[in-house]
């Protein structure tokens, strides 16, 4: 990983979380089941990443949006996107996590990660924002570090396995 400039904040995402800036940051977060995706305007150099944990939910009148739930974290980057003055169609997104990680009582692997990955990918294709890589499922943990200064993330999947990799341009 490069090392980092003068003036750079780490921004660290809990399940749930959200952040949308600009170049001066580098968003970080550990993922399992949950979901990051990370958005970046090639030309603008500003971004975000989110850490979902779920799908959706019913969302109850007037409550605010929950980043915990995919629908809702990509709602959050719909709002910036819009008051950045920018167009979702703009930006160049990355698909990270999804593992299994949990099982029911019998011992029987419950499929929440690859559920978080395909609503992910729905949401994306949805708003023709390009998948421009991805890294999920599998098992095993996954540290991401989204440098918004050049778009690059950094992965470490240490003890992961069977994860898949994709990048549809190359």
């Amino acid at each position: 990983m490069s090392q980092q400039a003068v003036g750079i904040k780490t921004v660290f995402l809990n399940p749930g979380d959200f952040y949308f800036g600009g170049k001066d940051a580098r968003i970080s977060t550990l993922l399992g089941s949950c979901v990051s995706i990370t958005l970046w305007h090639p030309r603008r150099h500003i971004g975000g990443m989110c850490h979902y944990m779920l799908t959706e939910r019913k969302r109850p009148a007037n409550a605010k949006l929950d980043g915990r739930f995919a629908s809702e974290a990509f709602e959050l980057f719909l709002q910036h996107v819009e008051a950045a003055g920018t167009r979702p169609s703009e930006y160049q997104a990355k698909l990270f996590g999804g593992a299994n990680m949990l099982a029911d009582p019998s011992g029987k692997q419950m499929d929440i990660g690859p559920r978080n990955v395909a609503h992910g990918r729905q949401l994306l294709a949805a708003n023709h924002i390009a998948l421009m890589a991805e890294h999920v499922g599998g098992s095993g943990r996954r540290k991401l570090h989204f440098d918004i200064w050049s778009g690059d993330v950094w992965l470490a999947f240490p003890q992961g396995s069977n994860a898949e990799i994709r990048s549809p341009y190359g």
